[in-house]
């Protein structure tokens, strides 16, 4: 079913903010280009985190108000960001090792396939015409200890992208925790998508009908509140 025109479900800076809520306090994150950048946001007051871009920046702070920010101090995303107090600047080959070493405890990572084992695929969709946007996303899938995804539960199209088996080119396999998404909150099981929460007004069938493998339910709906 094509769901071009459906305004049933979560926007994206409500889908962040759901994200945001389940990142524990002090955790090291880094964070992908899109929807995963606005999770910043949404941070709950007294929780700190430290955000990491692969670039060479830990300590990393929201963008800067337009005209204020210094045009070397970026993120991955070329998007101009500010450093705060106590940040540190590094070689781009040390930041990899901090990925790659395990000592990043979470990334939230933007998918255009995620499969019901967990596999992802994030950074082309093997279309001659392509643009591959490999980044760091394989170095982060690999070495950083829980990896969330944020998407928009369909594309554009109305095509699912959770599925069964990812038929774009793999970012990682067996790498995704949890997948939020417009519609619900599912999380990888050893059986499968486990749906944790639906969005409000949003009902399992309906989900299960937009998901391209088998969808586990919960005992009972459980709607999220608090959402202005």
């Amino acid at each position: 079913m094509n769901t071009v025109t459906s305004k049933i479900g979560l926007t994206r800076e409500q889908m962040a903010q759901r994200v945001a809520l389940d990142i524990p306090d002090g955790s090291y994150v880094n964070l992908g280009i899109g929807i995963p950048e606005l999770v910043t946001r949404f941070v709950p007051e007294g929780r700190e985190l430290i955000y990491h871009t692969e670039n060479g920046l830990l300590g990393m702070g929201p963008s800067p108000e337009t005209g204020m920010g210094d045009p070397e101090l970026i993120n991955a995303g070329k998007r101009q960001v500010t450093a705060l107090p106590g940040a540190a600047y590094f070689h781009q080959a040390d930041s990899f090792a901090m990925i790659r070493g395990g000592h990043l405890d979470l990334c939230v990572l933007g998918a255009l396939q995620v499969s019901e084992k967990g596999d992802i695929a994030n950074w082309s969709t093997g279309a001659p015409d392509a643009i591959p946007a490999v980044g760091g996303a394989m170095d982060l899938v690999a070495g950083v200890k829980s990896i969330y995804v944020i998407t928009q539960h369909c594309t554009k199209h109305g095509r699912p992208k959770l599925v069964a088996e990812c038929t774009y080119p793999l970012t990682g396999l067996a790498v995704i925790d949890r997948i939020y998404t417009d519609l619900a909150v599912i999380d990888i099981t050893p059986r499968g998508f486990q749906l944790v929460e639906l969005s409000p007004g949003v009902s399992f069938d309906y989900v299960r009908e937009r998901t391209g493998a088998r969808l586990l339910p919960i005992e009972e709906d459980q709607r999220m509140a608090g959402y202005e």
